[in-house]
């Protein structure tokens, strides 16, 4: 009789023992990191082959007190290691520590493996390898204080790789903890009673893979390739040798009986790579994956009840998590719309509310990330529940739209602002995109101020959230959400994700690129609309120069304005490339058109040409590591303004424009050139609401 420990990830001690003691183990145990229990060599094999839970499988060999390196030596040596393996044999050793009187775990991984291999060389001549990879012999040293535990990973490696994935590639998600979110959601019980199985957000079909191996009673460990105790000089290959009959055969019986099992996702990657675990886990035509996006899941035909298990994503970056508020409340109103009676549980490593109660809920870490494991019960729809939900604002957004309808039909306006926290309790920037690919809503959330209880803030901006799709007529999966806080730097420029979705627009007579998900703004400044059209109706013939172009949609106005030439001038090769393909979108590829990179403020100074009309829109402050010095706009706005006009042909106009709210015009320059005010102007009717979006100023030589 042996004493063996299974280790389990952090929270899921309780619940590998219950797993452990329905597999008929003695001695079940909880301890910290994992779950002791008793028996035969095979009882260690059985849970190798069948646990879902535990990452590892170790068998002590030895106990014992070490203060410091040698005593460490001392007590591994005293383990007769030829019971275990030869000097053909290959190991590798890891060292774990809470408070551990050694604390450099690559040296004592390292006095461990001198003492192993010191033994063997004095005993049989020569000594084993050391193969990190895949040794033939695993050694697992465990210290708390200066208490030393020794043992053999008979599992050889993390138990949650069942051999299904593909080398290299990795998932949110590990198996292990995929199935214990199906434990906790009692599948086995649902599954036996004919309970079908749906999760929304697929991506590379782990919970499907679990999900359809527990209910078809198949041992996870059946394919993986490699077990620590495989070399091992004490390893009973009849006994594992039964074990694996014995599961070969219980699969054969149950994978014919699943009960329906369905995934969807939205990324065709994503899709593609669950076909392919599909196969490997011998479950191609059992288990059926398709792209749709989260609003269009639906239960398997005829199934009236189940579970939807789900890992949705957590937002990586700092702020996204809290941008990621639409996709939970889409997921909830999914499963109330279309899954009463089921269950449903959810990891959520984001904070974000789905719109449910959760009936229970448990503490989990998916690797560092602390998330909430939530299972719902799903009541029936109650329509009252949505009906009548944050009632102003649905009210004047309708106001808005009345206003706005006759302006955006006369002038053709595609992309238009429909609200600006005109209701105080909701402070959002509410902006329509009509695209090649249907209508979008870029929506922001300026940040509250700290007398708003946090709470009810929330609670509006869910509602606001989940009433504006219907408002205004989008489809809820085409709603963006982002945070808007005060930007530091080029931090409003910077890349936030990595979708790479454009979508075409319309302004006037010119096709645009928008990104709506992938940078804080979109690539297109609204409020510069009428600025833009006054650029392409005024410049026929005429040298233009764009500063600081962004991405380009002024020279685009220009150059489709009939402009002898335009040069582009930006810093960022990234907003550079998005104005070449707006200008190869409009069919101006000419040379006539450059683009530059280079610090304007730098380029201005070495420039010899002269510009018919020059557009100065620079941000309010920059720092970027790639330009000399830190740029400040109410400082260096002078200066600025003055190597601009330097280029300027004679009879030409300069628009000078920015959005820095406490900005004001240095008076020196009045003295110097004719500048007139066309704030008023500038700003469309969209943007009214809140006159203090930008101000604008055109300046020309005094005569």
């Amino acid at each position: 009789m042996n004493t063996f420990f299974a280790t389990a990830p952090q929270g899921l001690e309780e619940l590998l023992a219950a797993e452990l003691k329905s597999l008929a183990l003695d001695g079940v145990r909880v301890r910290r990191g994992g779950v002791e229990f008793c028996g035969e060599l095979v009882a260690a094999y059985r849970v190798c082959l069948w646990s879902r839970l535990a990452n590892r499988v170790l068998l002590p060999l030895e106990q014992f007190t070490a203060g410091d390196e040698q005593a460490l030596y001392d007590g591994v040596k005293r383990v007769d290691w030829s019971l275990h393996l030869g000097p053909e044999n290959t190991l590798a050793v890891g060292f774990t520590g809470i408070r551990a009187a050694l604390g450099h775990s690559r040296f004592a991984e390292q006095r461990v493996k001198d003492a192993v291999v010191d033994q063997i060389r004095e005993r049989m001549g020569s000594r084993p390898s050391v193969d990190t990879e895949q040794p033939d012999l695993r050694i697992n040293v465990h210290m708390v204080d200066d208490g030393v535990t020794v043992a053999v990973d008979l599992a050889g490696g993390s138990l949650h790789r069942r051999g299904y994935r593909r080398e290299g590639r990795t998932a949110p998600l590990k198996e292990n903890l995929a199935a214990a979110m199906l434990f906790r959601a009692d599948w086995p019980e649902l599954a036996s009673e004919g309970g079908a199985f749906v999760d929304p957000m697929c991506g590379s079909g782990t919970l499907l893979i679990e999900a359809a191996w527990m209910a078809g009673d198949c041992a996870p460990g059946l394919l993986r390739r490699h077990y620590g105790f495989l070399n091992w000089r004490g390893h009973d290959d009849a006994a594992w040798e039964s074990l694996l009959d014995e599961a070969l055969e219980r699969r054969e019986q149950g994978i014919g009986h699943l009960p329906p099992i369905l995934g969807f996702d939205e990324d065709p990657d994503a899709l593609e790579t669950t076909h392919d675990h599909l196969t490997r886990a011998g479950l191609s035509g059992r288990v059926q994956a398709e792209r749709r996006e989260i609003g269009q899941a639906r239960p398997p035909g005829g199934a009236v009840r189940g579970l939807v298990a789900t890992n949705p994503p957590y937002g990586e970056r700092l702020g996204e998590a809290h941008e990621l508020l639409p996709l939970y409340l889409r997921l909830g109103e999914t499963l109330k719309r279309h899954f009463p009676g089921w269950r449903a549980i959810v990891l959520n490593g984001s904070g974000c509310q789905v719109g449910l109660k959760p009936e229970r809920s448990w503490q989990l870490y998916n690797g560092p990330i602390e998330c909430r494991l939530e299972r719902f019960e799903i009541g029936a729809r109650n329509p009252a529940e949505t009906t009548g939900a944050a009632p102003d604002l649905v009210n004047r957004i309708a106001k808005n739209r009345r206003q706005l309808s006759r302006w955006l039909r006369r002038e053709q306006v595609q992309c238009f602002r429909v609200y600006d926290a005109d209701i105080p309790e909701y402070a959002l920037a509410v902006d329509v995109y009509d695209t090649s690919d249907g209508r979008w809503l870029h929506v922001q959330e300026y940040a509250p101020p700290p007398s708003i209880d946090p709470g009810r803030a929330q609670a509006r901006l869910r509602a606001a959230l989940s009433v504006l799709p219907e408002a205004l007529d989008a489809d809820p999966g085409k709603l963006v959400f982002k945070v808007r806080q005060r930007q530091r730097g080029d931090s409003q420029y910077q890349r936030r994700s990595e979708r790479g979705q454009f979508l075409e627009v319309r302004e006037g007579r010119c096709r645009l690129l928008v990104n709506l998900t992938d940078y804080l703004d979109t690539g297109l400044f609204l409020d510069h609309r009428p600025v833009r059209t006054w650029i392409g109706e005024n410049t026929g013939n005429q040298r233009f120069l764009n500063l600081f172009c962004y991405t380009g949609a002024a020279s685009v106005h220009a150059a489709v304005g009939g402009a002898r030439s335009t040069t582009s001038v930006d810093l960022s090769a990234t907003y550079l490339d998005w104005t070449r393909r707006n200008l190869f979108l409009n069919q101006m590829n000419s040379p006539d058109h450059q683009l530059v990179r280079a610090d304007c403020r730098q380029w201005l100074k070495d420039c010899r040409d002269s510009y018919d009309l020059i557009f100065l829109d620079p941000p309010s402050f920059s720092n970027s590591r790639r330009m000399e010095g830190a740029f400040d706009i109410q400082r260096d706005h002078t200066e600025l303004i003055r190597d601009s006009m330097r280029l300027l042909a004679p009879g030409g106009t300069l628009i000078f424009s920015t959005n820095l709210r406490r900005f004001r015009l240095d008076p020196s320059l009045v003295g110097t050139f004719e500048i007139e005010d066309r704030t008023a102007w500038s700003i469309p009717k969209d943007f009214q609401r809140n006159q203090r979006i930008h101000q604008c100023w055109f300046l020309r030589p005094r005569a």
